[in-house]
């Protein structure tokens, strides 16, 4: 236990409650978390606790503990001016004094300063916003000073603050500071004066020294104020990479306007927001399509050159669906069947394509436009009546008829006699029939046509039923003697077409007949 017995008893115990006090502060320092005052809180109030300190003609009390520690207590005003630079208003009120074995004074001591804080967390010495930094400070302010023991001392001078410190930063809007602030007082009128033992007045020091004066503080910091956000994106302008941005838009936590496909073009700008990534866009934030045809770049497989979108933006020249950079046969005629390399087809593989080739199914020449010639007569068997007998042009590909055979069916145009006014074919006329039939048989790649023939005699009605029965009774006598009936077409004319005058009997004989005629 701490007895007090004296005086000098209760200023050492001040003394000590001092020290403990300072050192207590200066472990909350550094036992809390961190921030402060900046250009977002551009405002603070700082409440001050602190010792006087005289330094004159009767005493040098800096920093020393051996005297009772004549306290104050103050408030300020701070602005933030810059990383390097704040401005501060500062009023203190508290105790003072000084003796030496001569004399002794006590008083009171009002200030108010203004005072400007070169700070070195400006980022070029310290980072902004370190936890711990020193300061420099100086100003000019009014000191008053009253309550003087012994009286007769009181009234105000100006003063010159300047001093160093320290400054912890706690959270955003607290920090802790300690502050030596040496105030020049450039007067010698504070101090009490020796008593002249002559005399009962006292005696003025002459040419002494001023009476300055130490003040140590250890302050609290209430920082505030509403830190800028310019384009009111909810992202203050000290953190906003992007201060400009238009009013609604979506931002990042840096303040830039969303880029959801992070193509370079904002959200609210971008007319593709959802271009895949690393794809080139224009200004409105699309892909870009150089060739204009409507597929864009990334997916064009011919970006230079403008294409159809069913072939992936490629051309197609010929118009055959195959994409000319895939295209065997670009120039394929339109409406042409192609196969998978964009060539013609070709169904025979005779080297004609189906398109040029007149017998597409079958392998053939090219001289016989794509037509085989099986009987080698020269007629492709596409239009050789006879693809199997060599022939001649004139007979479509088929064998000249016999000089006997034109006989024969010559012979029959006056040969075959029928009844009168029948059909019924006489016996006189079944020679010719049979050598007929025989030259039939003998030729398979003859075709007969029958053609029944009256005269004028008789309504032509009548006439016309009567020729194609009797044409078709030939036909019939024909085919029993074994022709058959699909090489054969039997037609009734009537007496549409004479070859001879029907106003004679001889001109009317010729005209009743029945002609043959070989088709191949």
């Amino acid at each position: 236990m701490f007895k007090i017995t004296n005086c000098e008893s209760l200023i050492h115990l001040k003394t000590i409650i001092m020290k403990k006090l300072i050192l207590f502060a200066l472990l909350l320092c550094s036992a809390l978390p961190f921030t402060a005052q900046n250009v977002d809180n551009k405002w603070a109030l700082d409440f001050q606790l602190g010792k006087n300190e005289y330094y004159g003609d009767l005493d040098n009390q800096i920093f020393k503990f051996n005297h009772d520690p004549y306290m104050f207590g103050g408030v300020g005003i701070n602005r933030y001016l810059s990383k390097s630079f704040d401005l501060g208003l500062y009023s203190t009120y508290g105790r003072w004094a000084g003796w030496n074995s001569q004399a002794h004074f006590t008083g009171q001591l009002l200030d108010l300063s203004m005072l400007f804080k070169f700070k070195f967390d400006n980022d070029f010495i310290l980072k902004e916003n370190a936890k711990l930094s020193p300061f420099l400070v100086g100003g000019l302010g009014y000191g008053y000073f009253s309550k003087f023991e012994p009286a007769g001392m009181k009234g105000g001078n100006a003063i010159m603050p300047i001093g160093l410190g320290l400054k912890l930063k706690l959270t955003k809007t607290i920090s802790l500071q300690y502050q030596a602030l040496y105030n020049l007082n450039f007067t010698d009128v504070r101090d009490y004066p020796i008593k002249n033992t002559s005399t009962s007045k006292p005696q003025k020091y002459i040419d002494g020294k001023n009476d300055n004066f130490l003040k140590q503080s250890i302050s609290i910091s209430f920082a505030f104020g509403k830190p800028k956000d310019t384009d009111k994106d909810g992202v203050i302008d000290r953190l906003d990479l992007c201060p400009g941005t238009p009013a609604g838009v979506s931002v990042t936590i840096g303040g830039c306007p969303v880029d959801s496909d992070g193509d370079g073009v904002a959200d609210y700008l971008d007319k593709c927001p959802n271009t895949p990534v690393d794809v080139k866009v224009t200004s409105t934030g699309c892909p870009v399509d150089t060739d204009g045809d409507g597929v864009v770049d990334y997916m064009d497989k011919c970006p230079n050159e403008k294409g159809l979108a069913n072939l992936g933006g490629c051309p197609d020249s010929d118009k055959d669906g195959i994409a000319d950079k895939d295209d065997a046969c670009p120039n394929t005629p339109a409406n042409v069947k192609v196969d998978k390399k964009g060539c013609p087809i070709d169904t025979d593989g005779d080297g004609i394509a189906d398109y040029l080739d007149k017998c597409p199914n079958a392998k053939g020449t090219k001289e016989m436009n794509g037509c085989p010639d099986s009987d080698g007569d020269g007629i492709a068997d596409n239009v050789d009546k006879c693809p199997d007998v060599k022939g001649t042009k004139a007979n479509k590909g088929c064998p000249e008829i016999k000089k006997e055979v034109k006989e024969v069916f010559k012979k029959a145009l006056q040969g075959i006699q029928f009844e009168s006014g029948k059909d019924v074919i006489k016996k006189s006329s079944n020679a010719i029939l049979d050598n007929i039939a025989e030259i039939m048989k003998m030729n398979p790649a003859y075709k007969l046509n029958i053609n029944g023939h009256t005269d004028s005699q008789g309504k032509p009605e009548a006439n016309q039923v009567l020729s194609q029965q009797r044409a078709d009774a030939v036909m019939k006598y024909l085919t029993d003697k074994g022709v058959e009936a699909s090489r054969m077409v039997a037609i009734g004319h009537g007496d549409t077409t004479p070859v001879a005058d029907n106003a004679t009997a001889a001109g009317r004989a010729q005209n009743r007949r029945v002609e043959f005629i070989v088709e191949f």
